[in-house]
């Protein structure tokens, strides 16, 4: 009865090592699939063409910057005058003078209207005065009434220095996922796709809703939304993927130093794929001459690394079919071992059977 238990579920570890082979098998056919979808370019060094594009010794620049999410604009404002007629808020800085006031404590110079909406003119001139909500005309006549009651032959002029606007306007933007930037209580504006020129132009005709011929500065205070990529084939077990931010000054020699190098089980295989509008039909595959580039200086194959593009370092192909081979006869091996350690087993207690006695397997201690 043992031994007839024995043979099914020796026969059942056999028929699973025969699936798990047809899946080495299959393992196999996407192995001759992947080489032949994924070919690589040739790689004679004598035969790679002198593609006329930017190199190391020939760069180019690149064509105006286009903003895209999420990068960060640093805008100033130059020109911010509210549109009449304009009511003050809190935060706003006006101008004083005064003729015929106190010789001691002059009122002259920069006031700004506190969070509460009040103006401080001292205590030499009556302490605080509301101005919030008022035009520049109404609170000159509320802080001159303020001042006479102190100094009767006072005459104040006031004016507004500067609007709160300004606060709101200048400083850094982030270009938000939607491709918009807030520019505080004015609102917001679409700027992704645009070039800072006209970015600029659409802040500016955005803003003259609210203000008189206004005018900024825009700049690029962080490049976040250019990338390239360096790709590694880990020889069966992966590929890595880093992305590294574009400057516009990068080579293919600068994008494997900033990954370390290549890696121990990489080739001496690499190229640069370039993106490509779709109704081209056509790879742009850049093949590189590492040992030209890295042994001879030679720039030929040094290529500009521009947006978008992928340099794509190919592993050794001895490691790889190592590694297609030790994946695809680890679980035959299993399958096998399982099935010499029940042969064992039985085996065991067979003759354990024959003697009378019963034996006891003691484990092995290592």
């Amino acid at each position: 009865m043992l031994r007839r238990r024995f043979w099914k579920v020796w026969l059942a570890l056999v028929a699973l090592a025969g699936s798990l082979g047809g899946a080495g098998c299959q393992s196999a056919k996407n192995l001759r699939a992947e080489r032949e979808c994924c070919k690589p370019p040739d790689f004679n060094c004598c035969t790679i063409p002198n593609v006329q594009v930017p190199k190391e010794l020939n760069k180019v620049s690149l064509p105006p910057y286009v903003v895209e999410t999420p990068d960060v604009l640093q805008i100033d404002a130059i020109r911010v005058i509210p549109l009449p007629p304009y009511r003050l808020e809190p935060l706003d800085i006006l101008y004083l003078s005064a003729e015929n006031d106190f010789q001691g404590a002059p009122l002259a110079g920069l006031y700004p209207v506190d969070p509460d909406g009040t103006v401080n003119l001292g205590a030499r001139y009556g302490g605080t005065v509301r101005v919030v909500d008022l035009t520049t005309e109404e609170a000159q006549k509320v802080i001159q009434d303020k001042v006479r009651t102190q100094r009767n032959t006072a005459n104040v002029t006031v004016s507004l220095a500067q609007s709160r606007g300004v606060q709101q306007i200048s400083g850094q933007h982030i270009v938000r996922p939607d491709g918009t930037l807030s520019l505080g209580g004015y609102g917001s504006v679409y700027v992704a796709g645009l070039s800072l020129a006209q970015v600029k132009q659409a802040i500016e005709a955005h803003l003259s809703k609210y203000l008189y011929k206004p005018e900024v500065s825009v700049d690029v205070f962080s490049y976040n939304s250019k990338f390239y990529y360096v790709i590694t084939d880990f020889a069966g077990n992966g590929e890595q993927v880093v992305r590294l931010p574009h400057t516009g000054n990068e080579t293919v020699l600068d994008a494997v130093s900033l990954i370390g190098g290549l890696s121990a089980v990489s080739s001496k295989k690499l190229w640069v794929a370039r993106p490509a509008p779709v109704e081209c039909g056509n790879d742009q595959i850049l093949p590189v001459d590492w040992c030209g580039i890295t042994r001879k200086g030679q720039v030929k194959t040094n290529y500009q690394i521009l947006p978008g593009d992928r340099v794509y370092i190919l592993s050794q192909p001895l490691t790889k079919f190592d590694t297609y081979m030790a994946r695809t006869l680890s679980p035959v091996q299993r399958a096998l071992g399982v099935t010499l350690l029940g042969a064992s087993v039985h085996n065991q207690f067979r003759n354990n059977g024959n003697n009378g006695n019963v034996g006891i397997v003691a484990p092995i201690i290592p």
